[in-house]
């Protein structure tokens, strides 16, 4: 048998290996323990400027807390992201390195227990310096997720307040995320999706069982926006979820566990 020929069985080898991984042995495993065989996995990790480093390093909580080997790939991600995703100012607002790693840091520590996290239901994201007139409704508003445009909108008075007050239950990073998060979750088809998708019907199911949903609200814990409509809750939900765990994890253990188990969040 030539070289030739032994590389090419070697690649077909591989081939139908990664084919029977993905279609057969990894969705068994996620039936099973509901989660990803794995969801770090890169062939080189991207590096954030010294001065990029600094300001994760230096001002944001969850990146802190986490281990030496995560902290790479945190930084991975945010590089990754930023390289992925326009970000432009409007408005006179000034984009800055420190703007640009803030918004970068909140949308992966969200999505960090996903494989997949750089997802096609948004590409470009505005900044405004302070509430602005919305061309779609007409109104002033803080941020919006527009799918159809695939673009995410923000206030930066309005993120940098629910980024400084880490447990008042008020992130609009997140909560704006969150609703791209959603969208994409519910029609992904890899299996972070699919473990979010499954999560969800249990969460749809969890808020009509007798008196769930009266309690939720009694509790005066989840802020009355939630319960607009599914959507809004999902994203308030997950601002709690990050802001104030251990308080979530006491008043709804039920709710929390779903929640982390549909994002895969493995760091509180």
């Amino acid at each position: 048998m030539s070289f030739v020929q032994i590389l090419m069985f070697s690649f077909l080898g591989m081939l139908l290996l990664v084919y029977v991984f993905n279609l057969i042995i990894e969705p068994l495993y996620v039936l099973v323990f509901n989660k990803p065989i794995y969801v770090h996995g890169y062939f080189k990790l991207k590096k954030l400027t010294t001065a990029q480093k600094y300001i994760v390093s230096q001002e944001f909580t969850f990146y802190k807390k986490l281990s030496h080997k995560h902290k790479k790939y945190f930084e991975h991600r945010v590089a990754s992201f930023l390289a992925n995703y326009q970000i432009v100012g409007k408005d006179s607002f000034e984009l800055t390195d420190r703007s640009r790693v803030l918004i970068a840091s909140t949308y992966i520590m969200l999505t960090f227990g996903m494989r997949r996290y750089l997802i096609t239901v948004f590409n470009k994201i505005i900044i405004y310096p302070e509430s602005y007139l919305s061309q779609i409704t007409g109104e002033y508003h803080k941020g919006e997720f527009n799918p159809g445009l695939k673009i995410i909108v923000f206030s930066w008075t309005d993120f940098e307040e629910g980024y400084r007050y880490e447990n008042d239950n008020l992130n609009l990073g997140l909560h704006e995320f969150s609703h791209a998060l959603y969208f994409h979750g519910l029609k992904g088809r890899d299996q972070s999706s699919v473990v979010f998708a499954d999560e969800y019907t249990k969460l749809q199911k969890y808020l009509v069982e007798p008196d769930v949903l009266s309690k939720l609200i009694e509790s005066n814990y989840f802020r009355i926006y939630g319960y607009t409509n599914k959507v809004e809750f999902f994203a308030v939900v997950l601002e709690h979820f990050f802001e104030t765990p251990h308080v979530f994890k006491s008043e709804f253990p039920a709710l929390y566990q779903i929640v982390k188990n549909m994002i895969n969040h493995r760091y509180h």
